[in-house]
């Protein structure tokens, strides 16, 4: 399949950014602006191919469109990703020849932070873009780094679903296994630990697992087993597709609640889950603690208290979000896109109205 067959008309552009000079090879997705820019992440990943690259950029920009639309912002969904290796290839030439691409946009996407890149990446990006989000918090109004607020946002979703299926919020004595204990696994994980969770965790990098141990006394596990372990909730936290025709056969827990995008393989995943008699939390709904902080950065002054304060909203949302899905005996990730479809459309269609200037009070 081709790349304009990947697209499919879905999408309102994607842009290829290519400077030899430096190494750059990136895309850039803007799959809606019916709410607002599009805003989204930089993935900077070691892609085997292109085509790969475009399927996960196309992946992730429609996924921040839904989130976007289900954290009640005024924003659009867009991604992009670097293609390459960020510990090999990180220089300032790169980085800031993809801010110029992004300023090229005119601010129809706002970049910020994702796998693989940092807040100092999107300092080197922002001297060459007014459209970089996720700044340090040493600028005036910089917001730092949104994986805290992710985390805390997935913290909320857990919480949610345990009310749900326990009867309390309450995550004490709760068994949690996670999969990518890096930025917002770690969060996270700490979190958790606080409220007396007990932890699995798993992570392809073993100085994540080695700090859980040591600081959260977690028990480690294999990171391609640990879907499978038995426990109250599986959260993956690292790359998407973790619940796919394989793994949804051999979960042995009663939640799925992870900060990673795209956690189903295939939307039918999400029917099969309900099958199974898994609860599963929509990943776009509990990770948006990230893009609400941003958004309040956005906004020109950056309140802490405030981004907090609309994070802690993901749990109330996910709270409706089950109570329809059961209601309506439909499965979660169904219920999520209809509920994102349906700001998109009522919300959206206001920027087609021509309202004439008044005409000044008679008197």
């Amino acid at each position: 399949m081709g790349p304009f067959e990947l697209m499919a008309g879905e999408y309102e552009q994607v842009v290829h950014c290519h400077d030899p000079r430096s190494g750059l090879r990136a895309i850039i997705a803007i799959h809606s602006t019916a709410l607002g820019p599009a805003l989204g992440g930089t993935r900077w990943y070691p892609y085997p191919d292109e085509t790969t690259a475009l399927r996960d950029v196309l992946r992730l920009a429609k996924g921040m469109t839904y989130k976007a639309a289900m954290a009640g912002l005024d924003l659009g969904g867009g991604k992009a990703v670097i293609i390459g290796d960020p510990a090999r290839d990180r220089s300032e030439a790169l980085l800031r020849a993809y801010g110029r691409y992004v300023e090229s946009l005119g601010g129809r996407y706002v970049t910020a932070e994702d796998v693989g890149t940092t807040v100092e990446d999107i300092e080197m990006v922002a001297r060459e873009t007014r459209f970089a989000s996720g700044r340090s918090s040493a600028n005036p109004g910089g917001s730092g780094d949104p994986s805290i607020m992710t985390a805390y946002g997935t913290y909320q979703g857990i919480r949610a679903v345990a009310e749900y299926l326990w009867g309390s919020p309450d995550v004490g004595g709760r068994h949690v296994a996670i999969q990518g204990v890096g930025k917002v696994g770690w969060h996270l994980a700490r979190l958790l630990h606080a409220d007396g969770a007990k932890l699995t965790v798993a992570d392809v990098n073993p100085d994540n697992v080695a700090r859980c141990v040591t600081e959260l006394g977690s028990k480690q596990a294999d990171p391609n087993r640990v879907h499978a372990i038995a426990c109250d909730v599986f959260s993956p936290c690292a790359l998407g597709a973790v619940v796919n025709d394989t793994t949804v056969h051999e979960l042995a827990c009663a939640a799925v609640v992870g900060c990673a995008n795209n956690i189903l393989d295939r939307p039918d995943h999400g029917a099969a889950l309900q099958r199974a008699g898994i609860t599963y939390a929509p990943d776009y709904v509990v990770n948006a603690g990230g893009i609400i902080n941003i958004a309040e950065e956005l906004g020109g002054t950056y309140v802490a208290e405030r981004a907090r304060s609309a994070t802690e909203r993901i749990f109330d949302r996910v709270k409706a979000l089950l109570a329809r899905g059961a209601a309506e005996g439909r499965p979660t990730n169904e219920i999520a896109d209809r509920m994102a479809e349906e700001r998109l459309t009522e919300v959206g269609r206001l920027s087609q109205l021509r309202v004439l200037p008044g005409v000044g009070r008679r008197g």
